[in-house]
């Protein structure tokens, strides 16, 4: 069952919670994991049967009345890059050294890039954030995987790993400048448990951007033209590193808007995946 991380009226401390039906279950209250490190430190076996266990004990609130925050607390944020061939293909053509991408889809070892701390990430309905430096500013829609502490992949969900390509695209060695800085990702608006997700490697991803309110653009990709496995990528995260906490990884987008696209200030953007969630964030300039 879904895990979340919730705001009740008049407090402004985040609640972990699950999600039972149309209601939310507060976690701690009900003898369970207090945060979501926590939830994370546990082996994904006994964390989803203390979640089933535990959902018979309290009634919880409705989702309706609640305000549900980034699902993370103490984790990093990572990334992939270059899992799609449509990612490939957008990265050849903004770079000034094409070659750099065509060979890293290629490669037996992934690309993979530090996004976020937990600090850097918004959450549903927040703002997600462009650089006052950058010109050409893109989300990338992603499905972001829930990894505890033991390495094991315990949950999904909605990832945006806002990115400036004009930065990107002057020098590959830019790119920690194109994507980590104030507001960069958001996440959510849950993590759905693996035992809820019957096929996360064909998954629909959707993307839609309104300016307006107008639909500006609009796109579909899915998990299935994943170039790489989650298992592959997993296994490269871990390779001589520890995520105490637990940590999310991006797995890379299949949707890249038309070249001649760019973020504005007060776009809103909709990241849709069925049976994960759905994101939707507003777009910040940041000031220079």
């Amino acid at each position: 069952m879904p895990l979340c991380r919730y705001l009740v009226a008049d407090s402004d401390q985040p609640r972990l919670g699950f999600i039972v039906g149309d209601r939310v279950i507060d976690s701690q209250r009900a003898g369970g994991p207090a945060t979501m490190r926590q939830a994370l430190e546990m082996s994904r076996q006994d964390l989803l049967a203390e979640l089933a266990e535990l959902a018979a004990r309290q009634d919880g609130v409705p989702v309706a009345d609640v305000t549900l925050r980034a699902p993370i607390d103490e984790q990093e944020v990572w990334a992939a890059g270059v899992t799609y061939l449509r990612s490939r293909d957008a990265r050849m053509e903004e770079s000034t050294q094409k070659d750099v991408y065509d060979q890293v889809y290629e490669a037996e070892r992934p690309e993979l890039f530090f996004k976020a701390t937990a600090a850097r990430v918004a959450g549903p309905g927040e703002h997600v954030a462009i650089r006052a430096d950058s010109t050409w500013d893109v989300p990338e829609p992603e499905l972001a995987l829930a990894i505890n502490a033991l390495g094991e992949v315990v949950g999904f969900t909605v990832g945006n790993d806002v990115s400036s390509r004009s930065i990107e695209g002057e020098n590959p060695l830019y790119l920690p400048q194109a994507k980590l800085y104030a507001r960069s990702a958001s996440l959510g608006p849950v993590v759905a448990t693996v035992d809820e997700v019957a096929t996360p490697g064909a998954l629909d991803i959707q993307l839609t951007i309104r300016r307006d309110g107008s639909v500006l653009f609009e796109e579909q990709s899915s998990t299935a033209r994943m170039h790489r496995s989650f298992d592959d990528l997993v296994a490269y995260l871990l390779r001589h590193n520890e995520y105490p906490a637990g940590v999310f990884l991006m797995t890379g987008t299949g949707i890249v808007p038309p070249s001649e696209f760019t973020l504005q200030d007060g776009d809103e953007v909709t990241i849709d995946i069925p049976g994960v969630g759905t994101l939707v964030n507003p777009i910040l300039r940041l000031p220079a």
